[in-house]
């Protein structure tokens, strides 16, 4: 679903960026002769990814911090390419991608999968229009990735979207069972009901009827779920990221293994392991990073997975017994 128009973000960017410059003055601090400035917010010309990035980093962002900070774990790519470069670029929307076919992030990008491996093998380098699609594409995080360089909600283009993002955000972090319910209320079984069934839900999840009736209302409150045909759908919706609030997201990560913890003390369906073990600090290091690929990999594999059948929670945990 496109929620945003990418070149009036494109120029709003730059707009951003800009500041109290004008035209003229940012573009000789980019280095350029002529006002090309003028050109990029005009929507004439467009700046590449890496050069629309080096514009930040002349107006003050930190890029390669504002990359540490949209990853969960640092980028090994980092060590070795600049961000605001081409190969930076490439590398950028790879870590994104993850294990993406090309295929679907060309379908989600609205561009051809020629154009699309091009850019991802950094053969080509998109324009920031189409960087800001790639970024969607690859990550559904587009708003957030935004965030970095200008605040969203002053951003006409984006305004309205990062209202909504924001409200999910903060119903999740008060209700940490909304994403699920949403993904029961996707099921094929549910939208093979006549009509809603009270519990259906919660037996489908093995949560009380009453955590069922209050997300539900929470969800509808929000506008993420309506009421059709006597049934609940669920509005269109992207991906919420949870980490800008840590304390928030550590009661959320705090939720769901107290939900594993509850499960595995009933001996219910699933797989539960655990080893201890004597490790090397590099070693541990090197299964910290294993431990992120299967997280990606994993992940992979659920947004291919057809027909969605079953609701399923999984906690991944890692970490030295010394609190070192």
């Amino acid at each position: 679903m496109r929620y945003v128009d990418h070149e009036s973000l494109a120029k709003e960017l730059i707009r951003a960026l800009r500041g109290r410059r004008s035209q003229l003055a940012f573009s000789r601090r980019l280095g350029f002769r002529t006002n090309v400035v003028y050109t990029w917010e005009s929507g004439r010309r467009w700046p590449t990814a890496a050069t629309f990035l080096v514009a930040a980093r002349r107006a003050g962002v930190d890029v390669v911090a504002a990359v540490r900070r949209f990853f969960p774990s640092l980028p090994a790519w980092l060590a070795r390419a600049d961000p605001a470069s081409a190969e930076g670029v490439a590398a950028l929307l790879s870590e994104m991608r993850s294990m993406s076919p090309i295929v679907d992030v060309a379908r989600r990008a609205g561009r051809s999968r020629y154009a699309v491996a091009r850019w991802l093998s950094g053969e080509a380098e998109p324009r920031l229009p189409d960087f800001l699609r790639m970024v969607e594409a690859c990550s559904l995080r587009l708003l957030d990735f935004v965030a970095l360089f200008a605040d969203p909600a002053v951003l006409p283009a984006a305004s309205a979207a990062w209202r909504t993002l924001e409200a999910q955000r903060r119903a999740v972090y008060e209700e940490p069972l909304l994403p699920a319910v949403l993904l029961a209320l996707e099921l094929p079984a549910y939208r093979a009901l006549a009509r809603h069934e009270p519990g259906w839900i919660a037996r489908r999840l093995g949560f009380p009827v009453e955590d069922e009736a209050r997300c539900l209302d929470r969800l509808a409150e929000a506008g993420q779920i309506r009421r059709s045909r006597g049934r609940w759908s669920v509005a269109p919706i992207r991906t919420v990221d949870t980490r800008p609030d840590p304390d928030a997201e550590h009661r959320l990560k705090c939720f769901w293994a107290g939900v594993g913890l509850a499960r595995l003390t009933r001996k219910a369906e699933g797989r539960f392991s655990f080893n201890v073990f004597t490790v090397s600090a590099a070693d541990l290091e090197k299964l910290s990073e294993l431990h992120v690929s299967y997280f990606q990999n994993m992940r992979a594999v659920i947004a291919e997975s057809r027909p969605p059948e079953r609701v399923v929670a999984v906690n991944l945990q890692l970490f030295p017994l010394d609190g070192g």
